[in-house]
């Protein structure tokens, strides 16, 4: 009798072992891993000493080090000093911080701005407030669910609009034989584009190119825009980043709202104050006055709040310590123009070690005329594989580099590796 239950007992736990063993998630795919993820992982298991990482996109400074604005340090003192309570902040976020971040883009003779008809929430970081923007044209938005992007493209605008309810096109952008603006591409496709499309646009320092349209463009897609009846938001992750001056950089946002258009912006703060881990944006649209404004406020607090309830308060308090202090203002100015520079004075380097130095083969005034973070080198996959595999050097496949990460330490080896590449010797 006993060995009978006993039996019995382990059939029937033998039963239940084989049900745990096939898991809830069994099925579940392995997803591709990220790109640029893959190249800081590949860089950190290299041993070498001259390898170099130009795959993320964050700030290094000419020791290849991460760098901490002294102006946020000082806004950091600031705002320690003032004691502050780590009580939640309102469901757009710090309302010091929004109306700073709205002048900083927008400017003070903004006519929204001045008529209280710009409506701006505190979002997580850029990659926060396109989704909070992408979420709310989606539900909002009365003309289309077609959004056009410029091709190439930061990578997660892609999977980010697609998430948010949008139908994802794209429309020309980069021209490889010029390694240039492909204009004449980018205004045919915006022409052809059905009317009442959203139009995605970088405000400054395009991701990945490097590639920006002149004023006289801007004018040009404004005009084009405006009669074809699309819809335009801006991504402006790096103001002040790319030339050195907040005002020229949001040449492109201001230039549409002076000239009626109604806009959606995503800003961000990581890059040109180098908040990276503080996550510190915001998305603001323009409407016609406060009543329309506080309507949309409403729907923005209807998304925000069951996706993170309410955004986090140190970065923006630091921000905004910044952003509302004339001396560290103008400090940061300062610091912002120096990382410019800096990545401006590495492109000059590079270029004239690749054309006159080493007199590589083709082409490389993209170098220069291209600005901010990025630079589309106009190197192959195949050679930048090799270059990965033979010099340590790490970079996304298609060729584009951040030139914060070169320095004066590693810019002859960079240069030489892809003199290399470029003639087959690697």
């Amino acid at each position: 009798m006993l060995a009978t239950t006993f039996a019995r007992r382990s059939a029937l736990g033998a039963r239940a072992n084989a049900l745990r063993s096939v898991s809830t998630w069994a099925n579940v795919p392995a997803g591709p891993p990220d790109a640029i993820l893959g190249i800081t992982e590949a860089f950190k298991a290299d041993k070498d000493p001259r390898k170099i990482n130009l795959g993320v996109g964050a700030y290094r400074d000419e020791n290849g080090k991460p760098y901490i604005l002294p102006s946020v340090k000082k806004a950091e003192e600031f705002v320690n000093a003032s004691l502050p309570d780590k009580e939640y902040l309102p469901i757009t976020g710090l309302p010091e911080f929004t109306k700073n971040a709205a002048l900083l883009a927008y400017g003070a003779e903004s006519v929204p701005l001045q008529q209280g008809a710009i409506s701006v929430t505190q979002s997580i970081s850029g990659t926060g407030a396109l989704r909070i923007g992408g979420t709310f044209l989606a539900r909002h938005y009365p003309h289309s669910k077609d959004i056009y992007l410029p091709v190439p493209t930061w990578g997660n605008h892609i999977p980010l609009f697609r998430d948010s309810g949008l139908n994802v096109h794209g429309y020309r952008y980069f021209n490889k034989e010029t390694v240039g603006l492909d204009f004449d591409g980018l205004k045919a496709d915006l022409e052809a584009a059905p009317e009442g499309s959203i139009v995605l646009l970088h405000a400054c320092a395009h991701n990945p190119t490097g590639i920006d349209p002149t004023p006289a463009q801007w004018a040009k897609i404004s005009d084009i825009v405006k009669e074809k009846k699309l819809f335009p938001f801006f991504d402006m992750a790096y103001q002040g980043f790319a030339s050195g001056s907040t005002v020229k950089d949001a040449f492109a946002v201001r230039h549409f709202v002076e000239q009626g258009h109604q806009v959606a912006l995503a800003q961000s703060f990581a890059k040109n104050m180098g908040l990276y881990g503080e996550r510190v944006g915001a998305f603001s649209l323009t409407t016609s006055d406060p009543a329309e404004k506080a309507r949309v406020d409403s729907q923005l607090k209807i998304i925000i709040r069951p996706m993170y309830s309410n955004p986090p308060v140190h970065g923006a308090r630091v921000a905004n310590a910044i952003l509302s202090t004339p001396e560290l203002y103008t400090q940061w100015e300062t610091e912002v123009k120096g990382m410019a520079d800096r990545i401006i004075s590495m492109r000059e380097k590079l270029f004239d070690t690749l054309q006159n130095g080493l007199e590589t083969p083709g082409t490389w005034g993209h170098i220069k005329s291209q600005i901010g973070m990025f630079s589309y080198t106009g190197l192959t996959t195949p050679q930048t594989k090799a270059l990965a595999e033979k010099a340590h050097v790490y970079m996304t496949a298609d060729g584009r580099i951040s030139m914060a990460g070169l320095n004066s330490g590693n810019i002859e080896y960079f240069a030489e590796s892809v003199d290399k590449a470029v003639r087959g010797q690697l």
